[in-house]
């Protein structure tokens, strides 16, 4: 069995695999389901975090301490998926897997994008600050 992050394009489970939409075969059991939901919101997180890291510091780059601010933020992009996501990925494929419901490549990728929109929404809105 491949591991966590192999990039080789041999086995369904490889990064390169899920990124392109095009496993060997289509996800079935619930380990493979929450393996591609879950790599698409990491990704996807990664993606929205390092693009507000670099805006961050080119608008903070001379300050003494605010220069500092992308770190959290990137730190904040990997922690997000890795303990949210992780939960979130697995109900979704516990879902899919009790229903049997075959879960495309496709509906990994908006499941998990899907996430890290639900994340920016609530992270942008006042609904937090109700509770």
């Amino acid at each position: 069995m491949p591991g966590f992050l192999d990039f080789n394009s041999g086995g369904h489970d490889s990064v390169l695999n899920v990124i392109s939409l095009s496993p060997n075969d289509d996800p079935n059991s619930f380990v493979e389901m929450w393996y591609q939901v879950f790599l698409w919101a990491l990704f996807s997180s990664l993606f929205v975090h390092i693009v507000a890291a670099l805006i961050a510091f080119l608008r903070l780059r001379k300050h003494r301490i605010g220069r500092w601010i992308p770190l959290g933020i990137l730190t904040m992009g990997v922690l997000s998926p890795l303990t949210g996501g992780v939960v979130t990925s697995a109900a979704i494929a516990g879902v899919f897997r009790a229903s049997d419901f075959i879960m495309w490549p496709f509906y990994a990728l908006l499941w998990g994008v899907g996430q890290t929109f639900v994340v920016i929404v609530i992270s942008f809105s006042r609904i937090l600050a109700t509770l």
